[in-house]
This record gives structure tokens, C-alpha cells and sequence, in this order.
């Protein structure tokens, strides 16, 4: 269990710098932060939450009641980013008052301490965009134009729609639809939580069989389908009783016409 538990925590570590500072902001709240209330907040609640989590039994209870990725969720709870920013502010407020107390003017040490802590915040984390999962924004909603345009075509004026999506845009759907209904979400594309149903595998193989995928849908009630232009196609959609609806940003959309889609009275 103990093993469980460290893996669990190095993931969460990232680079492994922002949690070192958030220890070493810790340890300084411990010698001088004297009021009760702001010990409480930013050093009793994050230590009793450590130690917690590093308790093996407490872990196995967690385990067996809702499994580990529950248990890690266990991290998202230390208050980290606000410990380190209410430590930055705390030693710069130090600086400044002592400064005050000497009656001379903000000098180079404030202003070397914010660039210095502005700096160790920065050199601490990775660059989000090196990795696959994320993009640079294309709109507001920060999510693909592809998904706005899929789901404003697909939509209909007082219902909820089902429809099958790839899953490069399953986690960027339900962001910007509440009314867009999946069969799978986010929770079939994330290994930790080792679910992979049949109808995703169906999705997201190098060649999409129409003859295997098509039944899936339709025992899922999707009223559309969204297929990749750039994926080799296996039947014709048609031959299966998918009509063309539309055709955006390398998606073709199908409606599926054995599946009924009614819009509510007015």
C-alpha cells in the first residue's frame, strides 16, 4: 500500500519543485506566523492532510470504499498554490515594513525578493503546450473550433442530442454543450481508470468498421456520428442508415436515421 501511495504522490509532483517550496513554505510558517487563525488555514489543515495521506491504513480504508483514483484526489485538497502565494507576500511584507521602520523608500532587496520568488514559481513548473493533451486557445471557450461548430450543427432547440464522438474531443464537448450527450466520456480515455468500452475501441481503431460500430451506436441511442476525414472507413454509412448532415474542420457528421430525434412542442 505504501508503494500505491508514493506513486500516486509523484505524480502529483510534477517536476517536483513547486511541492519542494510548498514545504519550505511550511516549514517557514512554522517558525513565524504566530496568529492562531492563519496557522490553522495554511499550516495545520495542509500537514493534517499529509499525514492522512501517507497513513497506509487510512489508505487502505479509502482503497476499499471508492479505489485509487479517489484516493488521489486526496492531493487536490492541500491548499498549495495559496500556502507558497501567502508566503511570498508574508517575507516581501516583512521586507517592506522593515524598510518602513528605517523611514527610506521601497529599495532593490523588495524588488529583487518579487522577482526572485516570481521567478522560482516559474522555473518550477513545465510548459503546458509541450504536451499533447493541450493546445493554445482558438476561441473563448478555450476549446477546438471543431467542437463549437460540430455541436451548434448537431443541436436542437429544447432537447438533449446524443451523439459519438472521437476521443481527441470527447473532454472538450461537455465544456461547451450541456445538451450534447456521449456515450463514453472522459473517463475512456484516461488509462488510470482502466475503462475502455467496446464502442470506443470501435472509435478510435486505426480502421472504423461500420459493421461493428454502427450496432454500438445504435444500442447507445446516438442520434449522430462524427467520423475523421482522415481515417479509413470500413462500409459505407449509408448502406447502414447513416445519412450525410454535414462535413467541418476534418469531421464528417452523420445522422443516424433508424434513431428517432424528435424536437419537443412549442
Amino acid at each position: 500500500m505504501w508503494k500505491e501511495i508514493v506513486v500516486l504522490f509523484r505524480e502529483y509532483m510534477g517536476t517536483g519543485l513547486i511541492v519542494i517550496w510548498f514545504v519550505i513554505s511550511l516549514l517557514y510558517l512554522w517558525i513565524n506566523e504566530k496568529r492562531k487563525e492563519l496557522r490553522i488555514l495554511f499550516l495545520y489543515t495542509p500537514v493534517i492532510l499529509l499525514l492522512l495521506y501517507f497513513n497506509p491504513l487510512f489508505a487502505r480504508l479509502v482503497y476499499g470504499v471508492v479505489g485509487e483514483e479517489i484516493y488521489y484526489r486526496i492531493l487536490w485538497l492541500l491548499p498549495v498554490t495559496v500556502v507558497i502565494a501567502y508566503t511570498c507576500v508574508s517575507i516581501y511584507g516583512q521586507l517592506a515594513a522593515r524598510r518602513q521602520m528605517q523611514k527610506k523608500k521601497a529599495g532593490a532587496a523588495e524588488v529583487l525578493c518579487a522577482v526572485c520568488m516570481a521567478g522560482i514559481l516559474a522555473v518550477s513548473g513545465s510548459y503546458i503546450y509541450a504536451s499533447p493533451t493541450f493546445s493554445r486557445a482558438e476561441n473563448l471557450y478555450h476549446v477546438p473550433d471543431s467542437v463549437i461548430n460540430i455541436c451548434d450543427a448537431i443541436n436542437v432547440p429544447g432537447r438533449e442530442v446524443m451523439a459519438l464522438f472521437p476521443p481527441e474531443l470527447v473532454q472538450y464537448v461537455r465544456q461547451y454543450s450541456p445538451v450534447t450527450c456521449m456515450p463514453y466520456g472522459r473517463d475512456a480515455i484516461v488509462d488510470r481508470w482502466n475503462y475502455y468500452p467496446p464502442i470506443c475501441a470501435a472509435m478510435d481503431a486505426d480502421v472504423i468498421d461500420l459493421e461493428l460500430l454502427v450496432p454500438l451506436a445504435r444500442e447507445e441511442g446516438c442520434h449522430y456520428s462524427i467520423l475523421p476525414t482522415d481515417r479509413e472507413i470500413l462500409g459505407k454509412p449509408e448502406d447502414y442508415g447513416w445519412i450525410w448532415f454535414g462535413e467541418t474542420d476534418g469531421y464528417v457528421i452523420y445522422r443516424d436515421s433508424s434513431v428517432e430525434l424528435v424536437a419537443p412542442e412549442s
